[in-house]
Parts: structure tokens; sequence; C-alpha cells
């Protein structure tokens, strides 16, 4: 078997143990990336925009959403990930308080250096412009030597830490927001790093599904973060409310509205607040944010 298999392939194998049906499930996800996803957003449209009254389906989509979720990343804990230069692993259930899903939430990070950048399958299905295509991270070598070595239809290539980051920055220019995402069959812990928009990410619009059957249901953890607004340094110009991706600002001549329910902390308006008029506050009131620099961490 060793003769056949690749050595990422051996690896997902003895990292999920006796689970077999998880280590298939993980080749499978990431050899037929762009088919699984595609299947998958069309999957969840079929069952919206036919079953939408059928109020079970939410069980479903809590037992799909407890298994493959995302966390929103501010920018500031995406460059502290980015600029890793060891190994981290927080494996406990306290992480639940920063990414609020019942199995996949571990956060573990091997050889960060290593990272790899192709295609994104959200994109492809959702038919996303051409520039935007290249946009999907793996950060750690599980993940990224296993894209390196069967991801050739994707366009697979291996990046430096400093690329991967001016990728993110050229992306949120563009109103990207930045998400880690996490799934048991890969064994529950993230590694995968997208830049993601809501015309053109299957999980963003899966939630957005979802919640035609449970308002409560979300495939996207929020960042943790609120907005912090200085109304002396505001010039009602609206770049903040063109830029935010969830509509949670609105601005007029004479006023800026902020709704924090809506907010997902992805820090985007900050970016693009000409006039520093604006700042991110941790929000207890949210999951906590993933930055890894708060971790109690093992090394």
């Amino acid at each position: 078997m060793k003769a056949i298999l690749k050595p990422s392939t051996i690896a997902i194998f003895k990292k999920h143990g006796w689970r077999v049906d998880r280590a298939i499930h993980n080749y499978l996800y990431f050899v037929f990336y762009y088919p699984y996803v595609f299947i998958l957003y069309h999957t969840f449209k079929f069952l919206t925009d036919h079953f939408s009254w059928f109020t079970p389906l939410r069980h479903f989509l809590k037992f799909a959403f407890d298994r493959y979720h995302a966390k929103i990343l501010s920018f500031g804990d995406t460059r502290k990930i980015l600029e890793l230069n060891r190994d981290i692993a927080h494996i406990s259930d306290s992480n639940r308080s920063i990414i609020p899903y019942k199995f996949a939430y571990k956060i573990i990070f091997t050889e960060p250096d290593f990272i790899a950048v192709m295609d994104c399958p959200c994109k492809k299905t959702m038919g996303d412009e051409e520039w935007a295509i290249h946009s999907c991270i793996a950060i750690g070598k599980p993940v990224a030597s296993f894209w390196l070595e069967h991801g050739k239809k994707y366009n697979v290539e291996r990046i430096t830490q400093h690329q991967a980051l001016e990728l993110i920055k050229n992306f949120r220019k563009h109103g990207y927001i930045t998400q880690a995402f996490f799934k048991v069959a890969t064994g529950g812990s993230t590694g995968v790093i997208c830049n993601c928009h809501p015309k053109s990410c299957v999980s963003l619009k899966a939630t957005q599904f979802a919640k035609k059957f449970d308002a409560s249901l979300s495939m996207n953890a929020a960042a943790g973060y609120s907005v912090v607004h200085d109304e002396t340094k505001c010039k009602h110009c609206g770049d903040c409310s063109r830029i935010c991706p969830f509509n949670a600002i609105s601005v007029s001549n004479t006023s800026w509205m902020y709704n924090k329910n809506d907010c997902a902390g992805c820090e985007l308006c900050v970016e693009h607040c000409t006039h520093n008029a604006l700042s991110m506050d941790i929000d207890k009131s949210k999951p906590r944010p993933l930055d890894i620099a708060a971790l109690p961490l093992k090394y």
C-alpha cells in the first residue's frame, strides 16, 4: 500500500487511526475539492428553494455545521498566524468559546511556514472573477504537502509566509474577508484559510440558506470584535458602509449608524476608513477572537 499511496496520503490515514471513514472523507474532500463543494452548494440551494418550509431540516443543518465551519479573522489575527515560526497546538474544550461548535475546534499549526495556495472551489462554483480564483491557502505541512502532491489540477503552488500575507492584503482591499476553516474529517482543526466574499463563498451562502430554516444557525463564527466609532474624525464619506460585507453600517451626510449584531468583526471597515475614525474592540458578547498570542499554547 505504501508503494501506491503518496506520503501525505499515508499521513492522513495515520492521523485518523481506526476512523478509516474519516480518512477516506479527508482524502476525497481535498482530491475532489471542486466537485465536492459544487455538489454541497447546489444541495443547500435545492433544499432552500424547495424545502424551506420543512423546519426539521434544521437538525440536519446543525449536524453539518457542527462538523464543518469557519472562524472569521481580523487582519491582525491573520497576521499573527502568518508570522508563526514554530508549531503550536491548543486542543481544549475552552476553544469552544472561540469556535462555538461541538466537534471541530482544535487550533493546530504544524510547520506553519510551509504554505501552499490553490484555486478556490467556492469561487469556481460561484463564477467569481478570474483574478480571484487562486486564493485558498493551506498553512502547515500536513495540509499543504497533501495539496502539493494532489492539487495539480487546482494550480497548487508553494508560497512563503510573506507572499500569503500579501495575497490576503490584496483580497481585503477588494472587500474579501479572511476565514479559517475547521472540519472533522480533516482532524477537527484549522489549517485552511481562505479569502471569502458573500457573493462567491459557499460557506457564507450556506449560512444564508440555513437561516431560512433557523435564524440561530451559522457556519461562520464571528471574529469577536465590534467597531468603535470616533465621531470627531468621521467625515461621513460612506467608505466603511460600502466595504462592509454584512451591511452592518449605514452612513448619511449627518449620521453614522452601526448594528453590532450584524457585524462579524472582520475589520474591513477599519482598514478602508481613510480618516482613522474606526477601530476594533473585543466584544465579550461574541465568540472570543482567534488570537494565538492570547492562548496558553503548547509548543
